[in-house]
């Protein structure tokens, strides 16, 4: 157990049954009174972001994700199947665990899965990875002179906007934390 003044920003606890990651942290000392400790909180098994105070002396139950190298295998139903790298073990998240990472699982992906207690929480990406243009409207000459760019569809159903001489069937590299095209392959 520990206070909750000796929560920070990644710390991860339990609480009603139900595992938060602490997003941002607040300690506030009013003039009378105990000290609050007001925190915006997220779910780490639904994905809800709430906020909440705690009352300086209030303790929670602290925990440790166990960290394991995942590699990323297929789909199926919803579901999605990834390999431990170590143990060969198959833990499998659903889509709304995952949120946005959908967009960026590609076959053979390399990546960190936290786990508690044996159960799969949460996956974390890559920087940057490598999808293949599967659509995008064509080039024309001139097209550079406005500085712009275009919709491209990749693999795995991501949108991006890219520049003009992106074509079908190029390789692209995305920035996972923002959705981004960062440079053809």
């Amino acid at each position: 157990m520990i206070l909750a003044t000796d929560l920070r920003k990644g710390a991860t606890f339990e609480l009603g049954g139900e595992i938060y990651q602490v997003l941002e942290y607040e300690f506030y000392k009013p003039g009378k009174g105990n000290a609050i400790v007001k925190t915006k909180l997220r779910n780490l098994r639904t994905r809800a972001t709430i906020e909440r105070n705690f009352i300086s002396d209030e303790k929670v139950q602290e925990i440790r994700l166990e960290y394991h190298i995942v590699q990323y295998l297929y789909t199926d139903g919803g579901l999605y199947y990834f390999m431990d790298t170590e143990t060969y073990e198959q833990p499998a998240l659903s889509a709304e665990a995952l949120g946005d990472a959908v967009n960026y699982l590609k076959e053979g992906l390399v990546l960190g899965l936290s786990m508690y207690e044996g159960e799969p929480i949460e996956v974390e990406l890559p920087t940057t990875v490598d999808l293949e243009v599967t659509k995008t409207p064509p080039s024309f000459k001139g097209d550079t002179a406005t500085g712009g760019g275009k919709p491209a569809t990749l693999e795995t159903g991501l949108v991006v906007q890219v520049p003009f001489f992106i074509e079908v069937g190029d390789v692209v590299r995305v920035d996972t934390r923002t959705g981004e095209y960062v440079t053809r392959v």
